[in-house]
């Protein structure tokens, strides 16, 4: 692992909550009742956790799932090839679905899974990210809610991961490398 510092606060916990919010406003008022929420480990989970949580606030009641996706291995950069570890269990033949991910980057993992559930029968299928790093985009494609734009740094925290470290920080922190 490269030498590295993560001092440097992008967003804080306060400003995560706020935003938070505000997107469970908006995907609450386009909600059906039929919404199962899906995350993609591991990224997603702090996130997707405060997503779920606010939704009491509208009296939405989704189901929610968990797929385990690969495509970065230990390295910070994607490698373009999407690999399933654990696929979904919940049933979402005609049901609408949110696909919740960290971060869309490259484009390449949440197109794969958008497609992929669509297979599986869903009757909609939308997407949500906390972070979106236009700058890495390598494919069209766009969420249909997003928390924060970022600037091309590598980011760690509430969630997100450097080499499997740093996932419990409460806040968003750009990873500075030393060497």
């Amino acid at each position: 692992m490269r030498a590295h510092d993560v001092k440097e606060i992008l967003i804080d916990k306060a400003t995560i909550a706020r935003r938070v919010d505000g997107l469970v406003d908006d995907i609450a008022a386009e909600s059906p009742g039929n919404l199962v929420v899906v995350g993609i480990l591991k990224g997603s989970f702090m996130f997707l956790a405060d997503l779920m949580r606010s939704f009491y606030r509208h009296d939405v009641h989704p189901r929610i799932d968990f797929l385990t996706l690969s495509s970065y291995g230990s390295g910070t950069s994607s490698s373009g090839k999407v690999e399933i570890i654990h696929d979904i269990r919940e049933e979402i033949v005609g049901a609408d679905v949110l696909l919740v991910d960290d971060i869309l980057d490259t484009g390449h993992t949440l197109a794969f899974t958008k497609k992929l559930l669509s297979g599986y029968g869903a009757r909609s299928v939308r997407t949500c990210v906390l972070l979106d790093k236009k700058a890495h985009r390598t494919i069209e494609f766009e969420a249909d809610y997003a928390g924060f734009l970022v600037d091309d740094h590598f980011v760690v925290g509430y969630g997100l991961d450097y080499n499997n470290l740093y996932r419990e920080l409460p806040h968003i922190a750009k990873v500075r490398f030393l060497d």
